[in-house]
């Protein structure tokens, strides 16, 4: 019995996501324990923010011209070696700040070739009718791997070792290159151009569209609000709420939200989904509201399922309406450009969050940063695209060819 394309994906991505978690706690426990401290840790990041402002849009060029799975594979086998070195590199105690930044570069280099990628393919393996549940399931499955790779690594880590976790990090690539490797759909790719026009193509096929880049605008606003938001809401639970646990309890609560956004996503299709999606997103400055009144753990555990929960429910919308109404040749361009303003946005929220505390209060700013998030969902309702924006359940005219009914048979969910 052959597996459907869309499981594959489904089971190497979310090996993938876990492996990531792996990943995050390993680099943060090798870089102090070799001596490196927080200014090694920064840099390692840094090194990683330029990689990804650098390649992102060059990722969704590629992502366009060759068939999608074919720059997942590569860049997954990058990240595998990068995995790897960084394991050897500790495994034999022989830290070395210059080569480690330059591994955490190469590694989110090919990331930003992957994601693009990965979000043009996602469309050609299910029926128009399932893309939002589709889209659903991958959240559910990343937020829940959010969660669990973190918690698995941490343990792993702790009982065997960073260069445990980066050594499961790798195996996870591994096992994600396979799944791309046996997928069968393929998607139809024209004629090349210079990397300068078909970037402009890119930007051109947003531009025309009123909801498409009302909503990256929007989304670049959010993005540095919550940045903003993320940094102050750790110091108010570590502080006030009750430390570490707290801190903990909360981020339960974000993915339990995210798992319930997904899952409401999957069953609550309107027409005119992405209108519904800006509304949930009205959620989230409840979230950031409670850390400030009544600032009670209870209260921002409650907010913070109902926040994300909204937040989520969000994110399957904005795709879908996406995958629905830009062709298919393009998603890979229009979907880096959505990744690189928000990549953006969040880095600067998050060093304006320290000089904007210490000026006028954290309290303060939480309550304008809840602001602007509301306001950025809000005005979107303005835009007479995203209120009348419908679901025709019809692809676009220029996405690939229908696929063979063999392979529209075992796409299904």
């Amino acid at each position: 019995m052959r597996i459907s394309d869309f499981r594959l994906l489904a089971i190497g991505q979310t090996l993938s996501w876990v492996g990531n978690g792996f990943q995050t706690v390993a680099l943060a426990v090798a870089v102090v324990l070799a001596g490196g401290g927080p200014g090694d840790l920064g840099l390692v990041m840094a090194s990683s923010i330029v990689a990804r402002l650098a390649c992102t849009l060059f990722g969704g060029v590629w992502a366009d011209r060759l068939q999608p799975q074919h720059v997942m594979v590569g860049s997954d086998l990058v990240r595998l070696l990068a995995a790897a070195a960084m394991a050897l590199m500790f495994v034999s105690d022989g830290y070395h700040l210059v080569l480690l930044c330059g591994l955490a570069a190469i590694s989110t280099g090919a990331a930003s070739f992957f994601d693009p990628a990965f979000g043009a393919l996602r469309p050609l393996l299910v029926p128009a009718e399932k893309r939002q549940s589709a889209n659903a399931t991958f959240s559910m499955l990343q937020t829940g791997s959010q969660v669990a790779g973190p918690a698995l690594g941490g343990l792993t880590v702790a009982a065997f070792g960073a260069s445990a976790g980066f050594t499961v990090n790798a195996v996870s690539f591994l096992a994600s290159t396979v799944a791309a490797l046996m997928l069968r759909v393929r998607a139809e790719r024209g004629p090349r151009t210079s990397m300068l026009t078909e970037l402009a193509e890119g930007w051109r096929e947003i531009s025309k569209r009123d909801w498409l880049i009302g909503g990256l605008f929007s989304a670049t606003l959010y993005h540095v609000a919550n940045g903003i938001i993320l940094v102050l809401v750790q110091v108010v639970a570590i502080e006030r709420l009750g430390g570490a646990s707290a801190a903990g309890f909360i981020a339960a609560a974000e993915g339990l939200g995210g798992v319930l956004g997904a899952a409401v996503a999957l069953r609550f299709k309107p027409r005119r989904l992405l209108r519904a999606g800006w509304l949930t997103l009205l959620l989230m400055p409840l979230w950031a509201l409670a850390y400030v009144w009544p600032a009670e753990l209870i209260a921002v555990i409650a907010g913070a399922v109902i926040g994300y929960a909204g937040l989520i429910f969000f994110d399957v919308a904005w795709e879908t309406a996406i995958q629905d109404n830009v062709p298919q040749r393009m998603l890979g361009r229009v979907s880096s450009w959505d990744y690189l303003t928000s990549f953006i946005a969040m880095p600067l929220g998050n060093v304006l969050a320290g000089p904007l505390s210490t000026t006028y209060g954290t309290d303060r700013v939480l309550i304008v940063c809840a602001g602007v998030l509301g306001l950025s969902a809000a005005v979107q309702l303005l835009i007479p695209g995203t209120r009348n924006l419908t679901r025709t359940l019809t692809t676009p005219s220029t996405t690939a060819p229908p696929k063979p009914p063999e392979l529209i048979e075992t796409a299904g969910i």
